[in-house]
């Protein structure tokens, strides 16, 4: 069972807990290190420094995929609303629960809206988001959910009295997932929800290759940073005595699977030491760890790929610039 605690009028079951995030990590990196090619995961990234830069660069002109989700959600948002006859949200990676503001709001002009489930790893982001948000929706009844999507979907509360849910997994999150595990990811959210339940995903759509290359490689600089991030968590969290200034950002289009990868190539043959690990790791001068894909989608590919899995496909948004797209799909059978 989970622990549970409880945040003003807010519940919040915990299902991660900080030691089981750090095994995880070793795990993980033991894995992607003695891998061929070499492997980090994405999702170590987001410290407290990586999620601040991050959200620099969701301000580069360069970076356009969260300014064109936001344009999406500012002109559909009340439609989205009403198709989904939602009233409850759910929340996959909510952090400060910023850009599902303006669903809360739809929602609630709509049918009404009852209860807000935000999901995340970490405890202290959804706490502060929570009484936020208790501030702004008065008796919203919220439920956090402490975990991870790869392992805690089915553990997604269900609303009280019948209530009906859209889950909102924005940001092309899902963007990250390779195909065979976003498959598996969409299977485990099923066994989270109900019939007539639905869910609204965001996706980059694939376009001109020159913007695509350039919105993981700023000219500022800011991208490279956030990419070697993932090098300040492994000195910090696993004792691993890596130089980030070894290793030089890497952006490609890797046309065949329709992905950005972001690397990272060391600028010299050179030998990292996880002390944690009891690992070393030779690199030779020009190898490359892949840190991150983000893969971009048609819009039939979308709604295909939500079909094989189960939903039905109801409506699909795009901005003016068709550069992103929200889906939204409602499963019929549980």
């Amino acid at each position: 069972m989970p622990a549970r605690t409880r945040t003003r009028d807010n519940r919040l079951d915990i299902h991660l807990r900080p030691e089981e995030l750090r095994e995880t990590l070793r795990r993980d990196v033991r894995a992607g290190l003695t891998a061929t090619p070499k492997t980090l995961p994405s999702k170590y990234f987001y410290d407290a420094r990586g999620s601040a830069l991050f959200v620099d660069i969701t301000r580069l002109p360069e970076y356009y995929p969260t300014r064109a989700e936001a344009a999406i959600l500012a002109r559909h948002a009340d439609e989205i609303a009403a198709v989904s006859g939602a009233d409850w949200l759910v929340e996959l990676g909510s952090g400060a629960s910023e850009k599902t503001r303006r669903l809360l709001h739809a929602l609630e002009a709509g049918a009404g809206l009852r209860g807000y489930v935000p999901f995340d790893v970490s405890a202290a982001a959804l706490t502060e988001a929570m009484d936020a948000l208790a501030q702004e929706f008065p008796g919203l009844e919220q439920h956090g959910v402490v975990g991870d999507f790869e392992r805690h979907l089915p553990a997604l509360p269900h609303p009280p009295r019948g209530g009906t849910r859209m889950v909102a997994f924005l940001g092309s999150t899902i963007g990250n997932l390779d195909p065979g595990e976003r498959a598996r990811f969409l299977d485990d959210l099923r066994g989270g929800l109900a019939a007539g339940d639905t869910l609204l995903l965001g996706t980059d759509l694939v376009k001109d290759t020159g913007r695509l290359v350039a919105a993981y490689d700023d000219a500022a600089g800011v991208t490279a940073e956030f990419n070697r991030n993932v090098l300040h968590v492994l000195r910090r969290e696993l004792g691993a005595d890596v130089d980030p200034a070894d290793f030089e950002h890497v952006a490609v289009w890797n046309a065949a699977d329709r992905w950005i990868e972001m690397r990272l190539r060391a600028r010299r043959d050179l030998e990292v030491r996880v002390a944690d690990l009891g690992l070393a790791v030779r690199f030779a001068a020009g190898e490359e760890v892949r840190t991150e894909i983000s893969a971009k989608f048609g819009r039939e590919q979308v709604r295909a790929e939500l079909a094989a899995a189960g939903y039905t496909p109801l409506r699909q948004w795009t901005d003016p610039d068709g550069d992103f797209a929200l889906t939204l799909a409602r499963l019929d059978q549980a």
